[in-house]
């Protein structure tokens, strides 16, 4: 069994490897690639580097987000609005995920996709026009909790950007925005929702053990990470 390549080097050298990574992919459908990890780990602005990346090599790059396959805060927030089962349980559409754009990328699919069901500003559902993307389009979704048991073999390539559950909280109350909150919020949805919520998925799925790509992200501009053969 060949061993995982392990590095560190600056940020542009290593988005430069990962999308050579995703290029690696053999695959007749599109390339679903993961970004997944705790909130304010990084994934957003990994996953936005990546596409920026495949884009400059001339791929068609799909760029979605689970935020946008949220339920309604209603169903989101029954069990409280700090409730970690709820972040884990109740906060995403899975079902319409997998419905309307990770299995028409798949195999079998007929390619044509949409890439949001639901806006937060308007707490609504979406209907997009459906869209058709090439054979060799990449899809690059960021998101928590993207690696559960229900979700893992609709990835092609599977990203997991790790950072200490505590400096997840510093990131957080220095990017809090007025819509967040006080900071008094803030840092008790990560202490009480958002942290609880990782380590039951942590514990349920754990999400490492199935990234081909773990990405140590605390220094933000000189990362590590290891490469998994697949």
């Amino acid at each position: 069994m060949r061993e995982a390549a392990r590095g560190q080097g600056a940020r542009g050298e290593f988005i430069r490897l990962l999308s050579e990574a995703v290029g690696a992919v053999a695959s007749a459908h599109p390339v679903r690639v993961a970004v997944d990890g705790p909130p304010a780990a990084g994934k957003t602005t990994l996953a936005d580097e990546l596409a920026v990346a495949l884009r400059g090599q001339g791929r068609e790059v799909i760029r979605a987000t689970v935020d946008d396959f949220l339920v309604p805060r209603a169903q989101r927030y029954r069990r409280g609005r700090y409730s970690a089962e709820g972040c884990y349980f109740d906060a995403h559409d899975r079902a319409a995920l997998c419905r309307v754009l990770l299995d028409p990328l798949g195999p079998g699919g007929d390619r044509r996709f949409q890439p949001s069901v639901y806006d937060s500003d308007t707490d609504t559902a979406l209907s997009p026009p459906a869209m058709t993307a090439p054979a060799d389009a990449v899809l690059v979704f960021d998101g928590v909790f993207l690696l559960r048991p229900e979700l893992l073999d609709r990835w092609d390539l599977r990203i997991f950007v790790s950072v200490p559950f505590e400096e997840t909280v510093v990131r957080a109350r220095v990017r809090r925005t007025a819509s967040a909150g006080s900071a008094a919020d803030v840092e008790r949805s990560w202490r009480d929702r958002y942290i609880p919520a990782q380590q039951l998925y942590f514990a349920a799925a754990r999400p490492a053990e199935h990234a081909d790509v773990i990405v140590y992200n605390e220094e933000l501009q000189r990362p590590s990470w290891e490469v998994r053969p697949q």
